[in-house]
């Protein structure tokens, strides 16, 4: 096996837990195939063992954290502990994050469960050229698994030189998979849905939004499936009304409340700000409002053009909401800092002379769990503030 030499320079951080290896922090890039498997050695040759390799992209090193052949037996004891973690954090739940990338072990993969299918994503070169062991070892340790499809639309593959595409690697999809979270019935599609298909990592935030939603006029913003809004129905909300601007996403919002039975619960299609803007011209008021936008940021670029972005949902948010109403709001940009995110809706807040207290701090559920040594795998931050006009 190659064995690649990385510069003392990157040794703390290394020892320290964290897992990549940037291409300057390699005395060379050897001319090997992208995701080749080589062995990592310290600047004094001290062995840190296997890793995938690809000299392409800027994270040029993902360690795996071990020292023995990269074969079934490393998939099944990682995959298999993977699991052991989620069954014991969610004893009462059949879906869940099964396994998130390098918090598992498994750099460059992540497998969400819907009930007996899986929804795969491939974000590393060295993972994707081990995709038919993967595939193999999950058919072994769920023997139940109706079918596994892989869903490659993320922007990580294109830095890693890898296309993007979506099939199905292992028995059948059906057009429509029925799942249930914190008691809530989904529909829901894994060829026509988001990122793998759901967003697991709202889970606890969901449900703090369900318990103090009860006699509440609710605004979901950003939608997407209605979740949020689901939850402050089953909550005892008054009424709840779900923005979006992609109708396939209220289709499947409109579905989801019908599989629940839900009443007093509307969902219309709009652009969020624009929707905004015209609730504050017609004077409507909102005892809760969530803010659960896209990701605003993709690199630290264009962070301040996020930080922009969000402030301006903040303000038009919090000119609608009442007094001593609520404001949920969400970034899942990994670039941008919980301080920053607080700093930019406390001004808006203090220009419209508004106190806010935050009653809680959240982030994504147990089963996207943070390394502390790589910060790169906390990305969600989720707040609930009280509004004091």
């Amino acid at each position: 096996m190659h064995i690649i030499q990385i510069k003392k320079s990157a040794e703390k951080r290394i020892r320290s837990g964290h897992q990549w290896i940037f291409s300057n922090e390699l005395n060379t890039l050897p001319q090997l195939p992208a995701g080749s498997l080589v062995r990592v050695h310290t600047s004094t040759g001290k062995d840190l063992g296997i890793a995938f390799y690809n000299r392409n992209s800027l994270i040029s090193l993902r360690l795996l954290n071990y020292f023995e052949d990269i074969d079934n037996n490393f998939f099944l004891y990682r995959i298999k502990k993977a699991n052991e973690f989620r069954k014991q954090i969610l004893p009462n739940e059949n879906s869940y994050r099964l396994i998130y990338g390098e918090s598992d072990g498994l750099p460059g993969l992540i497998a969400d469960k819907y009930e007996n299918y899986l929804s795969l994503q491939f974000l590393a070169a060295g993972m994707d050229n081990l995709k038919e062991q993967v595939v193999s070892v999950i058919c072994e340790l769920f023997p139940n698994f109706e079918g596994i499809i892989e869903k490659n639309f993320s922007q990580h593959r294109l830095y890693e030189g890898l296309e993007q595409n979506q099939a199905i690697l292992f028995g059948n999809i059906p057009g429509l998979i029925q799942i249930k979270e914190n008691g809530i019935k989904y529909n829901i599609s894994l060829t026509e849905g988001q990122k793998t298909g759901y967003f697991f990592d709202q889970r606890d935030n969901r449900l703090l939004l369900k318990k103090i939603s009860n006699g509440k006029n609710v605004l979901d913003c950003f939608t997407y499936q209605g979740s949020f809004a689901l939850n402050a129905i089953a909550g005892g909300a008054a009424s709840a009304l779900g923005i979006d601007s992609s109708q396939t996403a209220l289709d499947f919002a409109e579905s989801n409340s019908a599989l629940n039975n839900y009443q007093n619960l509307k969902f219309i299609r709009s652009d969020v700000v624009e929707e905004l803007e015209r609730q504050s011209r017609l004077g409507a008021k909102w005892d809760i409002i969530n803010l659960d936008p896209p990701a605003y940021s993709k690199n630290k670029k264009s962070v301040p053009v996020a930080l922009k972005g969000y402030g301006k949902l903040a303000r038009l948010a919090l000119r609608l909401i009442v007094d001593e109403g609520y404001l949920c709001f969400s970034s899942c940009s990994q670039h941008v800092s919980e301080q920053e995110l607080l700093n930019v809706i406390s001004n808006e807040a203090s220009k419209l002379s508004i106190n806010l207290s935050m009653l809680y701090r959240g982030g994504q559920a147990a089963d996207h769990p943070v390394l502390l040594s790589m910060p790169e795998t906390s990305y969600l931050k989720f707040f609930v503030f009280r509004v004091v006009r």
